[in-house]
This record gives structure tokens, sequence and C-alpha cells, in this order.
């Protein structure tokens, strides 16, 4: 019998890592990274994979590997994803996932980061994507704009985040308020992960788009 997301989800030692890498990764002042970061991505990877046809199992390793492909960072945030992948292979082999899916999973996990990544399979390209996308508002934690970095402002501004997958375009839709941000702030911190995200819609025979604010911008 396969071992479900759901199994997963209820593992303690799963959770455990998940709520202590965001632990550090507050302490250093990056966005949420928590249960609501990764619960996001592991819908929508399933999601991505499912529209486009693929079967029910690799779309729900696919959401495996989405709730787990952050645990590295309870390690280092450097190398956070080939870490991960380590950890994530001990749990899954524990829990007793065959090699075929364990392989599959670590390997997107460790393919996920942009300074590494790259769209090695189906699974890999739809956790990109799904990390990638996810920008919005209440990921940022500092509760002083006056000290906000670049990384808050970009994530404040968004007032609507969607993606959207059709007629052979995955497309990631933002309303920002550009007083607070500047369409080139977006893209001085994000425009290695929209290319990421370019090469992942290809790896998935689709093409990727970015618009803002109504402006079709990649």
């Amino acid at each position: 019998m396969s071992i479900t997301l759901e199994q997963v989800k209820h593992n303690e030692e799963v959770n455990t890592y998940i709520r202590k890498a965001d632990e550090s990764l507050r302490a250093l002042g990056f966005t949420e990274h928590s249960f609501a970061h990764v619960g996001r991505v592991s819908a929508l990877a399933s999601q991505i994979l499912r529209t486009l046809g693929y079967d029910a199992r690799t779309a729900e390793l696919a959401a495996i590997a989405g709730w787990l492909h952050d645990i590295g960072n309870v390690v280092n945030r450097i190398d956070h994803a080939q870490s991960g992948a380590v950890m994530a292979f001990r749990i899954l082999d524990k829990m007793g996932f065959p090699p075929e899916e364990t392989a599959t999973i670590i390997t997107a996990i460790g393919n996920h980061d942009e300074g590494t990544a790259f769209p090695v399979n189906a699974v890999a390209a739809a956790l990109i994507l799904a990390d990638k996308t996810d920008v919005r508002a209440n990921r940022v934690r500092n509760i002083d704009p006056a000290t906000y970095d670049i990384h808050d402002r970009v994530n404040s501004s968004v007032r609507e985040s969607r993606v959207t997958l059709e007629n052979g375009e995955l497309r990631l839709t933002l309303t920002i308020d550009t007083n607070m941000c500047a369409v080139m702030d977006y893209f001085e911190i994000f425009l290695d992960r929209m290319i990421l995200c370019r090469k992942a819609a290809e790896a998935l025979g689709q093409k990727f788009a970015l618009v803002i604010n109504g402006q079709r911008i990649l």
C-alpha cells in the first residue's frame, strides 16, 4: 500500500523539522517558510501535474516533495536543498517508501533552490514552479515598515497573487502597490527565480508568463 501525503503530514518528526527550520529563518530575518508556505507549495505542485494529466501518484509525490522541501533550513540556509534531500531520504526510507519514489522526491527537493536548481523531472519542475510563485504579503514577519529590507517591501506590496495554467501557459499574475515597491525591485530579487520558472514550465511542455499590474513582463 502506498504511503500517502496525509501520513507524511501527520509525521511528527517531519513537522518538528518544519517548525524548527522556520524558527531559524525567522531569526535570520527571512519571510515565512512554515506550514502556510509548505502547504501552499504542496497543493500547487500537485495541482499543476494533475491539470497537465499526470497520474495521481506522481501528483501526490509532488505534493509530498512540496511538504518536505524546506526542512533542510533546520541545518543551514546555505545548501538547504541538498541537506533537505538527505534528511528526506532518511525519513522516507524509515516510513517505508519504495526506492523509486524516494528517489523522485529527494531529487526534486535537491533541485528546488535557484542557486543549483534544474527541473530534472516533472516532480522537480512542479516543485520549482509552486515554490517560486509563492509571493504574498502575509509571508512578511517584520512589523515595522520603516525597517523593511527589499524582500519585505516586495512581498508586502503584493495585493493579489494568482497562478493559472491554461492554453499551454503557466502564468503568475501579481497586483502590487507601486508606492511600496517598484517593478524593478521585484526583478532585483526574483529575476533568477522567474527564469527558473520558465525552464520548469518548458520541462512540462508549457510556456511561462509573468504579469504585473496587468502588464506582461516575461
